[in-house]
């Protein structure tokens, strides 16, 4: 119970210092006048909930090292939503930064399957940023399911991300937003979260 707690307060650390980063490098960057509309990122629930992953990682028995790539990618996943909501941009430190990490220790470890994962799960949101020129997909969200796939697995990852799409898309026109981009960040972060604990054990 105890460790329960302590990691919960560690991880939920994690997701408020990834707030105040993203914040901190939203405040240099305009959004694009052709990017998703801005909001305010809900602060309070997402440490929240990095902290009750945190909790549940550790009940869950989860091993050092998986902690160690499970708050790399929750750091990842609350700054990326945290900065589409405010500014509409995914900087490279929170995508590339965090994957490249994942894949050093995936190398490391000769653990080509979550190499393989994050290049599968890559490949059509890559095409799809490629073809729409950025509009329909960006590189910045290519590169976090990229992110997903390392931390999921190809199969819990490809599923988890079809998900995020159809409530993406949901909520993106019942909300009467029906024109404009999307920002796809925040639903790729919450569905990842969700799967999270599964994806470590694959």
């Amino acid at each position: 119970m105890i460790a329960a707690l302590l990691a919960a307060f560690f991880f939920g650390c994690i997701g408020f210092i990834a707030t105040q980063t993203s914040a901190s490098v939203c405040r240099n960057i305009a959004p694009a006048d052709d990017g998703p509309q801005t909001s305010k990122p809900p602060y309070a629930a997402l440490v929240v909930a990095a902290a009750l992953l945190g909790g549940i990682f550790v009940a869950l028995h989860t091993p050092p090292l998986e902690l160690g790539i499970a708050a790399i990618v929750i750091f990842a996943l609350v700054a990326c939503w945290c900065s589409d909501a405010l500014c509409g941009f995914l900087p490279d430190a929170f995508t590339l930064g965090p994957l490249a990490a994942i894949l050093l220790f995936a190398f490391a470890q000769r653990d080509w399957e979550i190499i393989v994962s994050a290049a599968i799960i890559f490949v059509p949101f890559a095409a799809a940023a490629l073809f729409s020129r950025g509009l329909g997909m960006g590189w910045g969200d290519a590169k976090l399911v990229a992110l997903t796939g390392a931390a999921l697995g190809a199969p819990l990852g490809a599923v988890a991300l079809a998900v995020a799409c159809v409530v993406a898309v949901v909520v993106h026109r019942f909300t009467g937003a029906r024109s404009g981009p999307i920002a796809f960040a925040p639903y790729i972060a919450a569905i990842t979260g969700a799967a999270l604990p599964l994806g470590l054990t694959h």
